[in-house]
């Protein structure tokens, strides 16, 4: 009798770390629980608050192990970071310099580490930005193999959402009272723009990597009352093409001040890590 075939050789589970566990977070870790990624498994989480985040992940079945930030990079092979601009440099340093993939929400952090390039090349980490409410980044990506002359960002965005940022309140702009019509807070680049605003501007330094930079990315931003949620508004001028493209983003149930799209746009990064087919540049 023939012996049995051999099959193909069991692949192991990728093993998924989280920086971060607030409401993207725990919808990431719900989801991924729920076995939305096949061949993919959250094993540990960190966050500022470890008891908190360990009560919060305790109805998880696959058990993550919350760890200190130093421990999170030897329990995964990639990392999810969903935490804040001002944890970004901490998390990238602890994630990259172990060789690992990150995959990074706050983009707002990445001028804070000026050698971030050149870290990640040393260590041979990779680092993956979620498009998050970001229209067109591959589009932007694209015209960015040619010859770019200009890339501008309009914003507009519910006034709420400014509600205690510094850079306002200290404008004299308050947003606490209502407003019946637009107001035009910001222009400038994107990299100013991350600097005023580093909780709600990752898009800007999302645009800004994909496309001409922090300083040639220009970026305005209006208080709107008339829109029930962000509306990103990108408009490229380009060698090979012209575009203008818009997103109109619904708020997260969980986080009214976070856009619904930006927790799938990290399992939409995850799935291509393991994805045999990939649809996009």
């Amino acid at each position: 009798m023939p012996a049995a075939k051999a099959g193909p050789p069991a692949v192991a589970p990728l093993r998924v770390g989280m920086a971060g566990f607030g409401s993207v977070g725990a919808f990431v870790a719900r989801r991924l629980d729920e076995g939305a990624i096949p061949g993919v498994t959250l094993t540990a989480l960190t966050a500022r608050d470890l008891d908190k985040a360990a009560r919060n992940a305790a109805g998880l079945k696959s058990k993550p192990r919350v760890v200190p930030l130093v421990e999170l990079a030897e329990l995964a092979d990639v990392v999810i970071e969903c935490a804040t601009a001002d944890a970004f440099p901490a998390i990238a340093r602890a994630v990259l310099g172990a060789g690992r993939t990150m995959i990074a929400l706050s983009a707002a952090g990445v001028p804070a580490v000026p050698d971030l390039l050149e870290f990640a090349l040393a260590h041979r980490g990779r680092l993956r930005i979620a498009s998050g409410a970001l229209p067109g980044i591959d589009s932007l990506r694209c015209a960015a193999e040619g010859t770019i002359r200009s890339v501008r960002l309009r914003s507009r965005i519910v006034p709420a959402t400014f509600i205690g940022e510094p850079y306002l309140s200290e404008r004299g702009f308050d947003f606490t009272k209502p407003t019946t019509e637009a107001i035009r807070v910001f222009a400038g680049s994107a990299r100013e723009a991350a600097a005023a605003f580093p909780r709600h501007f990752n898009v800007a330094i999302s645009l800004s990597l994909a496309g001409i930079g922090f300083d040639r990315t220009e970026v305005e931003i209006h208080a709107d009352p008339g829109v029930p949620g962000a509306v990103h508004q990108v408009e490229v001028d380009a060698e090979e093409a012209q575009f203008t493209l818009i997103s109109r983003n619904r708020p997260s149930v969980a986080n009214p001040k976070t856009s619904r799209i930006i927790a799938p746009s990290v399992l939409a990064a995850l799935r291509t890590l393991v994805a045999p087919i990939h649809v996009g540049s």
